[in-house]
């Protein structure tokens, strides 16, 4: 047997979720591909894994693009008897910022849901049309607050997220009983990565010790989603630091 395989998409800063993914599925002796949309962030990603004795490769691709996706799960098919067909695919591509709603122009809200939403869709059918037939896999979809509720400034956003989480839900009636698990992971809060630090380089002390979601405990938690039992699979968890209100 070859090397099992995994697809993250949506991978860009090392200090990030989809980077953190990663590094979690390479440790347990997966070969990953590392898929999203800029060169250089994706080369960084995998030089680190393979650094650390991992395998992996990256693969610029758009999650919005219907042909990079069906390239990206074509590839992932044909990777030879060195490497087992994936039977992990995350998506992990997201956008998110405020914006006034009566400013929100058409051109930006479907910005919005082509990367958080239709892009889950395009990844979750590949997935689908791949795995299904083997019987097995797990296909894991990166939720946040908005999937759950909408607030001031982030309607675009908000109907993106629920539109994915409603793809998630719809996928794991479909398929649950063919062997495909999916589940939606709601990151409810801060999370300590790149992203945010560049938009408020002070929010880490101002939040304390463990007041922002760390990748790496995001990520170990999509790694247990993988390996739980059939009998018990998890279609949706929601994680938050011990700190947040909700």
């Amino acid at each position: 047997m070859g090397k099992p395989t995994a697809i993250v998409v949506g991978v860009g800063a090392e200090l990030g979720v989809g980077a953190a993914v990663c590094r979690r599925f390479a440790a347990e002796g997966y070969h990953l591909l590392a898929a999203g949309r800029t060169a250089d962030k994706l080369q960084r990603v995998v030089d680190t894994i393979r650094n650390a004795g991992g395998s992996a490769e990256a693969v610029v691709a758009d999650a919005t693009v219907e042909g990079d996706v069906i390239r990206l799960f074509d590839h992932a098919m044909a990777l030879g008897t060195t490497f087992e067909a994936p039977d992990a695919v995350v998506f992990n591509a997201g956008i998110n910022r405020h914006i006034e709603f009566r400013t929100v122009t058409a051109q930006q809200f479907e910005e919005f849901w082509r990367v958080c939403c239709f892009g889950g869709f395009l990844v979750g059918r590949e997935a689908a049309r791949r795995l299904v037939p083997l019987g097995r896999g797990t296909v894991i979809f990166t939720g946040a607050s908005a999937s759950l509720r909408g607030k001031p400034g982030f309607a675009q956003f908000a109907a993106a997220k629920a539109g994915l989480r409603m793809i998630s839900q719809s996928m794991a009636r479909d398929y649950g009983k063919d062997g495909l698990h999916v589940a939606h992971v709601v990151v409810d809060g801060g999370v300590d990565g790149e992203r945010l630090r560049s938009r408020n380089p002070n929010i880490a002390t101002e939040r304390g010790e463990n007041g922002l979601l760390n990748v790496d405990a995001i990520a170990e938690t999509y790694w247990q989603l993988h390996r739980q039992h059939r009998s018990a699979w998890t279609q949706e968890i929601d994680l938050r630091p011990f700190k947040e209100t909700f």
